[in-house]
């Protein structure tokens, strides 16, 4: 286990805690603002360590195929873990969770497919984009839920909110043009193969 997995596999570790502080933080006895900050602190450890682990495995020449296949899981299931939280708190429109969904389960299985062969899919520019908009979408959902609890003015929440469908759609937007992207991607390697 590289160093660089290591921190990839701290996404792993931080988004079912994230899931559970979000779902009953409140319901056990956490203050808002308390339960806000310790939120704010793992949602943005997940994203720094997205960023962070790729630079680690190339600065340490530690690149892996199970690095490569093992990142996108973690992002996959960090990103995924947060919109359910958002989705059920009525932040996030339940159609683009699922548009994003089914794409990803729909790359996991492509990269199985391939991992069949012996290759490995990287990740692509169009990818990285949608994952970018992912990131931003949840943290501005964050932005929304801990400004709502701090009960702040009905007119700001409204806008907010208007925002983040707005990057919810740009996110199942891009899902949908990066799997198309990976698509052809994957059958040129196929045909290599």
């Amino acid at each position: 286990m590289t160093l660089a997995n290591k921190v990839t596999a701290s996404r792993i570790v931080l988004a079912p805690i994230f899931f559970i502080l979000f779902s009953w933080g409140r319901s056990i006895g956490i203050p808002h603002i308390a339960l806000a900050i310790i939120l704010w602190t793992m949602l943005i450890l997940m994203e720094i360590s997205d960023m962070i682990d790729g630079m680690l495995a190339r600065g340490t020449g530690s690149i892996t195929s199970f690095g490569k296949l093992f990142d996108p899981f973690a992002d996959v299931l960090s990103h995924l873990t947060s919109f359910v939280c958002f989705m059920l708190a009525g932040i996030m429109p339940s159609w683009v969770f699922l548009v994003i969904l089914f794409r990803e389960y729909s790359m996991l299985f492509l990269r199985l497919l391939l991992t069949e062969k012996g290759v490995t899919m990287a990740a692509r520019k169009g990818g990285k984009l949608k994952s970018f908009m992912y990131a931003i979408s949840v943290l501005a959902s964050l932005l929304y839920w801990t400004l709502a609890g701090l009960a702040v003015s009905a007119g700001l929440l409204s806008n907010l909110l208007l925002v983040i469908q707005v990057l919810y759609i740009v996110c199942a937007v891009l899902a949908l043009l990066s799997f198309v992207d990976y698509l052809i991607q994957f059958r040129k390697i196929q045909r290599e193969a």
